[in-house]
């Protein structure tokens, strides 16, 4: 019964307006990339799983979009948790994972190894879900593109040690590659794969 009883528990306390809330500010912060935003909808996911990783989660994974976990989230009880929550599955493999949620990025497979989309549909690509230690202490991180007014820069500290070099490939493969979601505590930021890391002094 404690069992099924932590399953229910922790998700959206309003389902739908949670989470087409949560829905909205990521389509916003996604607009803005590197701009960091709070989810303000309540979500108490199974740990090591944050608030805003779980809101994620719950406003975009669904029966018909394949999750995949890295080996610090995947549990059974996590796993309960999405189905309940979400209806979701998980991926066949990790290609054909539509969505990813990574507790610990430093040791994550390679960008390249999730789905990339293809040149006539490009939206078939995954996004990856990137839970890090905060978006402060880390190594400063310039953007410039689409939805940025001149630059932005953040300073997550979590990321892959190759981190820029993974980005650089990923935005080559533009109109293809991954889309991330960078999350802490209750705090996320998006970074498209539009977004073109520069030198922080260009």
């Amino acid at each position: 019964m404690l069992s099924e009883a932590n399953t229910l528990e922790g998700g959206f306390s309003d389902p739908v307006l949670d989470a087409q809330s949560v829905f909205r500010a990521l389509m916003d912060a996604m607009a803005r990339p590197g701009s960091i935003a709070r989810i303000e909808a309540s979500m108490m996911p199974p740990a090591p799983l944050e608030p805003a990783a779980g809101a994620v989660a719950g406003a975009l994974i669904d029966a018909d979009t394949p999750y995949w976990l890295d080996s610090a989230l995947d549990g059974e009880k996590l796993r309960s948790w999405l189905a309940f929550h979400t209806g979701a599955r998980p991926a066949a493999s990790l290609s054909k994972a539509v969505f990813a949620l990574v507790a610990v990025p430093a040791s994550m497979p390679p960008f390249e190894r999730f789905a990339q989309g293809t040149q006539e549909y490009p939206d078939r690509s995954a996004t990856l879900v990137l839970q890090i230690e905060d978006f402060d202490g880390g190594a400063p991180l310039t953007f410039r593109g689409p939805g940025i007014k001149e630059r932005v820069r953040i300073a997550p500290r979590g990321l892959p040690a190759d981190f820029a070099e993974q980005w650089h490939a990923n935005r080559k493969r533009f109109p293809c590659g991954v889309d991330l979601v960078l999350t802490a505590g209750d705090a996320f930021a998006c970074l498209p794969r539009s977004a073109r890391l520069i030198p922080a002094e260009d």
